[in-house]
């Protein structure tokens, strides 16, 4: 059995106290994954953005709003984990300022400073010990194996499941499972419930001891 630790659902950065940016990440992947581990008989640590789904029982689960916050909880978290699958949508930007009143309409246009968030797989990737693993999702538009592969690298994940925007808030989902040397080792189209048990099922195979 493992300890597994997942991130799921997006983040918001906020602009001011009122308004925030955010995805359609809608928790539904966390959500069957870790309930595909669960079934496969781990324990599972859910680190999450805020969502509407209900996360099955039996999940510990962390709750968080930035980006910085998930990683901040995750790094915590995964100190005590045999894996990460990083199946959250964090918020790759953040506002360089946020205003601390309510930002009034003027009939002018509104010129936003955003710079980047830190990344959550990335930096936890980094710092894992040799007996841990980590599984990144990547969500691409074009050249999408080419950039799942790159982000592979970047993030020092030991797989990478590549799918695509028609994820996002969706009931369904289509995935490539890539290795490091970048060969598809499985692929899957069904419901997230189906495509989660294939995902947990060759991260059983491959990277959790028997």
């Amino acid at each position: 059995m493992a300890r597994i630790l997942i991130t799921s659902g997006p983040t918001r950065q906020y602009l001011d106290p009122v308004r925030y940016l955010t995805n359609a990440s809608s928790g539904r992947m966390g959500r069957a994954l870790a309930q595909a581990a669960l079934e496969m008989g781990h324990e599972v640590v859910m680190v999450s953005g805020p969502v509407e789904v209900e996360y099955p029982a039996g999940v510990e689960i962390v709750w968080v709003t930035s980006t910085e916050e998930m990683l901040e909880k995750s790094r915590e978290v995964y100190e005590n984990c045999d894996g990460l699958i990083g199946a959250a949508a964090p918020c790759d930007y953040r506002p360089l300022r946020v205003e601390e009143n309510k930002i009034a309409k003027d009939g002018h246009p509104l010129v936003l400073h955003l710079i980047e968030t830190p990344d959550v797989v990335a930096t936890i990737g980094s710092e894992k010990r040799p007996d841990q693993w980590t599984v990144g999702f990547a969500l691409e538009t074009e050249d999408q194996r080419f950039r799942a592969i790159t982000k592979m690298e970047r993030k020092s994940c030991d797989l990478m499941v590549l799918n695509g925007p028609e994820a996002m808030n969706s009931l369904n989902n289509q995935i490539e499972i890539l290795d490091p040397p970048g060969n598809m080792i499985k692929s899957a189209r069904g419901t997230k419930e189906e495509v989660a048990q294939v995902i947990l099922a060759t991260i059983q195979e491959i990277l959790i001891p028997s």
